[in-house]
């Protein structure tokens, strides 16, 4: 009796709608288990056409090129003796679903629909797909001709069942599923199910990694099996970026890791587990097989074959590691750079135009890049051939070796420090020593005439001269002034990416990176169309607290000194008048509130679910000891006052790297108004009262 089964999980960098990719990378894998001796491989969600296909779900070239790619797994030799697990988009009786398709030797097996979708924060699966609602009920689905001239099969079974091999049963969870309170796991196992399979579509969230793996472990602990986690990778078209961690459970321990954070396209992981293990772990624990005798059995589609070999005692079989979590600054420095390198290389751009400043944000976004670089130079240090080729094509030399990450910087990122009359030595000289220190091609300039001839237009026009407040300009004519510089460091930065290269006998054009964080674009405080207008944003997820919090470990693990100056520096936009040479204008006074504060209003806007009086009632409870609850009143009224007027900036939102659950990306995440009665009279007066009351 076989009891050793060798199975194989994968996390793979998916691409939307590259079909040839998709199917080239979904080989690479399945050849890899096999050479391990696995006998079942596991891809992530929607393998075959790509997660983030969105609205292309709708159109049935989707459908048909998933099934042609399909048709080319079923008719490989590579898939031949090993059971596939791959997923795709399926029309079943006019109604489209988000499907896992399992086959064997050219013959499908079973074709197994999601039963929950996600459908909250960045997820719309209800928008393109249905859920299969009948449970324990498998239909006849008619394949299209093209799969029956592989198969011989005109009919498979389509619905909620289990495979039941030689030697064990496997049940089939979808994303999701893993994380609903009735997860199917449930039952399954009380029904006999010994190896669960779960396919995944799930992003990166800042601190989130811990709470997949608790469930993948809890999943088995309390009735016993083997879990198994397959996830996409990367950055398969817009602002999320998939952080694999395949993993391996059984009996509520991890016995395989797969990395969150790599540049590998291909992560196969394979472990070999006791099959007796599972069943003797299960025998002792009473309430669940008394359970077990009152459940409602599964279909099963018997297959004839083996997971396990006939002679399989001398099999060695993996033991329980420990999982080790990336620390917050960590995951900024390694999710955001893969982020990047992908947006880079799929791009086919040259590179990288950062308009750095001198200040924690945009000197952020640079340590990323640097990050990048380093990543880049470690996988060519370990053989990855693919990120070589993507490195020497985006260099455009064919014999280049990354080794380096100051020497690569150099080649594929230019920063600009772009002064004003109202900009500070202390910032260019902090800008010019963090561009030295990580190796950026660094471009200084000035925009003071391009300024005095955008203002001297108006004043041809009008007659009319503004100034800044300190020249006794009111502030309309202050903030206008302002307004300027961001504008016109924006239309620089994109000139400068476009040419700079050509300037410099070099081919290809930049991509302009965006640095305003996750608070800042929650309260507002931006100028819509200045430098956060830029083709991506690594750090426009990210808080202001983190972000300081990376710039230490950018410190203390790549050795850059010049952060320390900027760290201790206050923020400062630098669009006022400096005053006897020195700055004279901070970001929280300008703003009227600090960015400790704005996270815990973000936090409580999003998450909570809070509107200004549940924020209200919330922060007189945490706040007691700092603030009367007069002066939360004001605080509260003050954030949704602003963050109200300027929530029309967020339609015209970079695109940004999503990391935090309470971020105000307007594209799908936070949908909101962005036209809002301003006074938010009735509100506001349901404060004032509790206030009096108080």
């Amino acid at each position: 009796m076989g009891r050793a089964v060798t199975v194989a999980t994968c996390a793979l960098n998916q691409w939307a709608l590259d079909f040839e990719g998709n199917l080239e990378r979904i080989f690479r894998s399945i050849d890899i288990a096999k050479s391990k001796g696995a006998r079942y491989r596991l891809g992530p969600e929607l393998e075959i056409c790509g997660y983030g296909c969105s609205d292309h779900y709708y159109e049935s070239d989707t459908l048909l090129h998933s099934f042609q790619v399909l048709e080319k797994l079923l008719e490989s030799p590579a898939t031949q003796d090993i059971i596939c697990d791959v997923g795709m988009p399926v029309l079943h009786r006019n109604v489209r679903y988000n499907c896992r398709v399992i086959f064997l030797n050219k013959k499908i097996l079973l074709i197994r629909p999601k039963i929950a979708l996600a459908n909250a924060g960045n997820y719309r699966e209800l928008r393109w797909f249905t859920p299969w609602s009948k449970a324990r009920h498998v239909e006849e689905y008619f394949l299209p001709r093209i799969i029956q001239e592989v198969t011989g099969q005109e009919t498979v079974p389509f619905g909620d069942a289990v495979l039941a091999t030689k030697d064990t049963c496997l049940g089939t969870e979808i994303c999701e599923e893993l994380w609903a309170p009735n997860s199917p796991h449930i039952e399954m196992g009380l029904d006999g199910v010994e190896i669960f399979t779960n396919s995944s579509g799930s992003h990166h969230v800042l601190r989130k990694a811990h709470a997949r793996v608790d469930l993948v472990n809890s999943a088995t602990a309390k009735n016993g099996g083997i879990y198994i986690l397959a996830n996409q990778k990367g950055c398969d078209g817009d602002r999320l970026y998939y952080d694999g961690c395949a993993m391996i459970s059984m009996n509520g321990e991890t016995v395989a890791q797969g990395s969150q954070f790599s540049l590998d396209d291909v992560e196969v992981l394979v472990a070999t587990l006791d099959l007796e293990d599972v069943r003797s772990y299960r025998a002792e624990i009473s309430s669940c097989n008394l359970a077990a005798s009152k459940v409602n059995p599964y279909p099963r589609v018997k297959v004839n074959f083996a997971l396990s070999c006939p002679d399989d005692v001398a099999v060695p079989t993996c033991m329980p590691i420990q999982w080790r979590h990336h620390s917050p600054e960590e995951e900024i420095s390694l999710g955001p750079a893969c982020w990047l390198w992908d947006y880079l290389r799929r791009s086919k751009q040259a590179g990288f135009l950062l308009p750095l400043s001198g200040g924690i944000d945009s000197s952020a976004t640079a340590c990323i890049v640097y990050s990048m670089c380093h990543q880049v130079c470690l996988a060519v240090k370990s053989g990855n051939a693919d990120v070589l080729a993507d490195a020497r094509r985006i260099v455009n030399d064919e014999t280049y070796i990354p080794e380096d990450p100051r020497e690569f910087c150099k080649r594929v990122f230019t920063t600009c420090y772009m002064a004003s009359e109202n900009s500070s030595q202390d910032t260019c000289n902090r800008a010019k020593l963090l561009a030295e220190q990580i190796g950026s091609y660094h471009i200084n300039l000035n925009i003071d005439a391009a300024v005095k001839a955008v203002v001297g237009i108006f004043s041809v026009v009008t007659g009319q001269t503004p100034r800044f407040s300190v020249y006794g300009g009111s502030s309309r004519e202050s903030l206008a002034l302002q307004n300027v510089q961001a504008r016109i460091r924006m239309v620089l930065a994109y000139l400068f990416a476009q040419l700079t290269l050509w300037a410099r006998g070099m081919p290809g054009g930049l991509l302009v990176l965006g640095s305003a964080n996750v608070d800042e674009s929650l309260r507002g405080y931006l100028t819509k169309y200045d430098c956060s207008s830029a083709d991506i944003n690594p750090i426009g997820g990210i808080s202001k607290t983190d972000l300081k919090n990376f710039i230490q470990y950018c410190i203390e693990n790549f050795q850059l000194t010049a952060l320390r100056s900027i760290m201790s520096a206050p923020p400062t936009a630098e669009l006022e008048p400096l005053v006897d040479g020195q700055v004279a204008q901070t970001d929280e006074a300008d703003m009227g509130m600090t960015y400790a504060e704005l996270s815990i209003y973000g936090k409580l806007r999003k998450i909570a679910k809070a509107g200004p009086y549940s924020m209200f009632c919330k922060l007189i409870n945490m706040w007691k000891e700092i603030c009367t609850p007069r002066e939360v009143a004001s605080k509260v009224k003050h954030f949704f006052r602003m963050y109200s007027v300027n929530r029309h900036k967020m339609t015209t939102l970079t695109p940004s790297y999503h990391a935090e659950n309470y971020s105000p990306d307007d594209n799908r995440f936070d949908l909101r108004p962005f036209l809002y009665n301003t006074s938010w009279s009735w509100q506001f007066r349901c404060i004032d009262k509790q206030v009096n009351t108080l």
